[in-house]
């Protein structure tokens, strides 16, 4: 049995960035630049006004000065003429600074009287000239190193890219495992469930970006099971839920076709936890129980989708939260406990048993107690996984 950080890093070990492919700008978000995107052009491209106003070509004009309106520069409809003296452009929001344009003369302190402005007493010292190149440079690059975020989406816009390569998103087979298992909206016969971690999973993967494809229930003989894999052919990381422990009926940590990097975990719920290869694919074996399965996903199927989605290998991001009630000591397994964030800090449930589905929906964190870890009262910190 090895610890936590030990099998994730045996799990990052199994996995590598996909390759790339080109997509749609407006298709992008959440995905994986495979490299750096650089800016086509300046930008903003000329120096432009950041209100409306005139332009005038001299930087300290006097109160009651005055100067003739000689054109307009609207944006998308420059001025090209050169201003000097006393001419003015009448000149509005994000509109090129015509040529020789040293200031911008905020309409509001100046008065008009046909084509003469005079300028008034207190009039704003500012410039109100954005300069070309203010948000970037021809040639600056761009790579956040996470998904795309609509704010990610403008700039790489406004760069000029109408496509940018990515990582492909990871295709993940999940593969249900077990006699006693029906789907949602068939009828289970009186010594069977229905099966729901693959649906969970499944949700899991989607919302971080991943594609899960979902195979039949996989029933417990050599056929069955050598029949999924088959299925299964061609998919990024292979996950089964269940016949991974000991029993006469597990299967997939015996089948034969399994290079096992790794099989139980100390931790809790989740011990019967292998991961490896199965004919060269990354394959992770999850337990059977819904709890179990579900917080192994949280632990190490999505940090496993991040890294084949292009991203850095990183274990679930963890944040320090207050115990809002005493918690008793932890025993020789890390413990990774339901519980809800109120306003005073964590309050972990009382019952953690691993098949308790209605406890993890009613969750919000995982509050992750060391092995070991001595009894915690009211007001001590500890670590938690947000829960999607």
């Amino acid at each position: 049995m090895i610890s936590v950080p030990e099998a994730l890093g045996r799990v990052f070990d199994l996995v590598s960035p996909l390759g790339t492919e080109c997509v749609d700008l407006r298709a992008a978000a959440g995905r994986v630049l495979s490299g750096p995107i650089a800016a086509t052009r300046d930008q903003p491209p000329f120096a432009s006004s950041a209100m409306d106003g005139y332009a005038i070509g001299i930087s300290d004009p006097r109160p009651g000065q005055r100067f003739r309106v000689i054109g307009e520069s609207a944006a998308g409809h420059g001025f090209a003429e050169e201003i000097a003296g006393d001419a003015a452009v009448r000149i509005f929001t994000g509109a090129p600074v015509p040529p020789g344009g040293a200031r911008v003369l905020i309409q509001e302190d100046v008065e008009r009287d046909g084509d003469t402005i005079t300028l008034g007493d207190g009039a704003d010292p500012q410039a109100y000239i954005r300069p070309a190149e203010l948000d970037f440079s021809a040639g600056d690059t761009f790579a956040p190193g996470r998904p795309l975020r609509p704010s990610d989406i403008a700039l790489i816009a406004a760069m000029g890219h109408g496509r940018i390569p990515v990582h492909r998103r990871p295709e993940i087979a999940l593969i249900a495992t077990g006699d006693e298992l029906v789907m949602p909206g068939e009828t289970p016969a009186d010594d069977q469930i229905v099966a729901s971690n693959h649906l969970g999973l499944a949700t899991m993967i989607e919302q971080a970006g991943g594609i899960a494809r979902l195979l039949p229930i996989a029933r417990d003989t050599i056929p069955a099971l050598s029949a999924a894999f088959e299925a299964a052919r061609g998919a990024d990381l292979v996950v089964t839920i269940g016949g991974a422990s000991v029993g006469d009926h597990d299967l997939v940590a015996r089948h034969s076709g399994l290079d096992r990097a790794f099989y139980k975990v100390a931790m809790r719920p989740g011990k019967p936890l292998m991961a490896g290869r199965l004919d060269g694919t990354p394959l992770i074996g999850l337990p059977g129980n819904p709890v179990s399965a579900m917080v192994c996903g949280a632990v190490f199927i999505l940090p496993a989708l991040r890294v084949l989605s292009g991203l850095a290998a990183e274990p679930a991001a963890r944040r320090q939260v207050p115990l809002a009630a005493d918690i008793g000591p932890n025993g020789p397994r890390e413990h990774y406990m339901r519980a809800r964030l109120h306003p005073d800090g964590a309050r972990i449930f009382d019952s953690q048993d691993s098949s308790r589905l209605r406890i993890l929906a009613d969750a919000d964190i995982l509050v992750v107690r060391p092995a070991h870890d001595p009894a915690r009262g009211v007001g001590d910190i500890v670590e938690c996984i947000d829960l999607a």
